[in-house]
């Protein structure tokens, strides 16, 4: 007797997981960067680590990550106090394959000197790649590697760290720093009442002997379970970044207290805390009140980052969306083949080109700044407007990936939601929107020569391509002005699109000049899509962006 069959449906037209693919390999724009930006002999390396992230094992450990958030231990069993933070595995696995991977300190040789090459640009491929992949865990990555252009300032303690930092190993032992294989650093300087503005600190530091004392608190202290922090205090001389350590010197755990965990939109596999000083140990980095200008060394490289970070989540958000578009059927098309369809892809994949292509071309600055004067200003000057400008694309940008996928794209079941949760962080931390406009006005101020002829550089790099001659005028014309704070997101904007089409010009000029026709020739609509592409070209942006 045939037995009934009870199932309602079967599952078809449904995208296969974007998984076990080389994430270098299948993204031709980074390829390309890549080499365009003197990269080129580790391309084996970057594939080798493209292969393994875009694994199915690497993407679990990042959905796990981020569905078991990191706890408070406050007090062990017995009443002691101690401070932990307890992470899942699979956190503690994606923070063991970047280390292996170097992407914590790879730009730095072993005594903590710039790496040289093309270090910054292999390594930033690397972080683009994790980025698609969990991002929480690249916050204390960040903070290590950058970490180090703060502590040259106190060359006798970097020649101390730079043993246990510059090896591959990630040791989340609760253990003092100098018995580990490895170690990372966090950073501490916002306080309730300052936020941005540091000089309004009011954490105190009192000699103690060689070392000092600090009292006070932090508003914002990310990566709690570091084994050591660079925090901002005021000291007798003014304000001054000091060493703090988890442990004190003589393996008593450091009287820093936590409060609580940030509950966060996103960046939820990474521990944010509010936290007490309570007379903690600590060692002075650098002159006593010169903290700011200490710390602004490790800045420049986190707002680096940031820039690295959007780009790599707008990438995956495009290589989703992409890849769901050429599996899903509507009105017995696929998507991917609907003209308003490919409209949307081929414009998304234009502006993931030209940030890939920005983001490298800053990163070959970050590797030239130590011997050429030319691309240390363009550093200084550009760091800030990249970072304006790829950090806040990316939250539009992201919801628009979703859409790609309709309700499926909304689900926690995939990760464009978390990918969505985590774009605005990198605009808001490391500097918002009007510090990083500020910070452009700042440098055009300090540097006015140099300025100029970065902007003179870039037209001459843009020279031919639609609207680049306009923007260039336009730039130069706002930044004279008197009254340039006021309109000067419009002009910061206007800088990093020239940027990205000189950056883009280097890589791929039809692109370039496709970009330069759409974003500097002609005011960008609000929507992705709302362009006019010939159809060969969108065919070329879409097979590049995913073969």
């Amino acid at each position: 007797m045939t037995q009934p069959v009870f199932a309602t449906h079967e599952v078809f037209n449904q995208s296969p997981p974007f998984e076990d693919v080389n994430l270098f390999t299948v993204d031709q724009p980074l390829v390309e960067s890549v080499k365009a930006n003197g990269g080129a002999a580790a391309e084996r390396e970057l594939s080798e680590f493209g292969r393994h992230w875009g694994s199915a094992a690497m993407a679990d450990r990042g959905r796990v990550a981020n569905e078991n958030t990191p706890k408070l231990r406050t007090f062990d069993a017995k009443g002691n106090r101690r401070d932990q933070v307890e992470f899942h595995p699979g956190y503690h696995e994606l923070m063991a394959h970047s280390a292996h991977a170097g992407v914590h300190n790879s730009t730095w040789t072993a005594d903590g000197r710039p790496a040289g090459d093309a270090a910054e640009v292999i390594r930033a491929a690397k972080f683009y790649m994790a980025a698609q992949v969990e991002t929480g865990h690249l916050c204390p990555i960040t903070m290590t590697r950058a970490s180090v252009a703060a502590l040259a300032m106190q060359p006798d303690l970097l020649g101390k760290v730079m043993p246990v930092l510059s090896t591959r190993s990630y040791d989340p032992s609760f253990a003092p720093w100098w018995d580990k294989r490895g170690m990372t650093l966090g950073m501490g300087m916002t306080e309730k009442q300052g936020g941005t503005d540091v000089r309004a600190n009011m954490t105190r530091a009192v000699r103690d002997g060689s070392a000092y004392r600090i009292t006070g608190h932090k508003w914002f202290m990310s990566a709690p379970m570091c084994d050591a922090f660079l925090v901002l205090a005021q000291a007798e001389q003014g304000l001054t970044c000091f060493f703090m350590p988890r442990f004190a010197p003589d393996g008593s755990v450091n009287a820093i207290q936590f409060q609580r965990l940030k509950d966060k939109l996103g960046n939820r596999s990474n521990a944010s805390s509010e936290v007490e000083f309570v007379g903690a140990y600590a060692e002075r980095v650098g002159e006593e009140g010169k903290g700011i200008r200490t710390i602004i060394q490790m800045v420049q490289l986190t707002r680096q980052d940031c820039a690295i970070a959007s780009s790599g989540l707008m990438r995956s958000g495009l290589a989703h969306a992409l890849h769901h578009a050429r599996h899903r059927s509507v009105f017995q098309k696929h998507l991917a083949d609907q003209p308003l369809m490919q409209a949307v892809l081929s414009d998304m994949a234009l502006h993931v080109e030209a940030s890939t292509a920005l983001v490298m071309r800053l990163c070959r600055a970050f590797d030239r700044t130590p011997h050429d004067a030319a691309e240390a200003a363009y550093m200084r000057l550009l760091t800030p407007a990249i970072k304006y400008w790829t950090c806040k694309s990316a939250p539009s940008f992201l919801y628009e990936a979703m859409e790609c996928l309709g309700g499926n794209g909304y689900v926690e079941d995939g990760i464009l939601a978390r990918h969505y949760r985590e774009a605005p962080v990198n605009a808001i931390w490391e500097g918002s929107g009007n510090v990083m406009c500020l910070d452009v006005l700042r440098a055009l101020s300090r540097e006015g020569e140099a300025a100029v002829a970065v902007l003179q550089a870039l037209g001459a790099e843009t020279k031919g391509l639609p609207g680049a001659g306009e923007a260039v005028a336009f730039i130069g014309k706002t930044f004279r002005r008197t009254d340039s704070e006021g309109v000067a997101r419009l002009a910061v904007e206007k800088l990093a699109l020239l940027a990205a089409a000189a950056a883009l010009n280097g890589v791929s000029p039809r692109n370039a000049e496709l970009f330069a026709a759409t974003r500097l020739a002609d005011n960008h609509a609000s929507m992705y899509g709302a362009v006019e592409l010939d159809s060969g070209d969108v065919r070329m942006l879409l097979g590049r962006a995913l073969p």
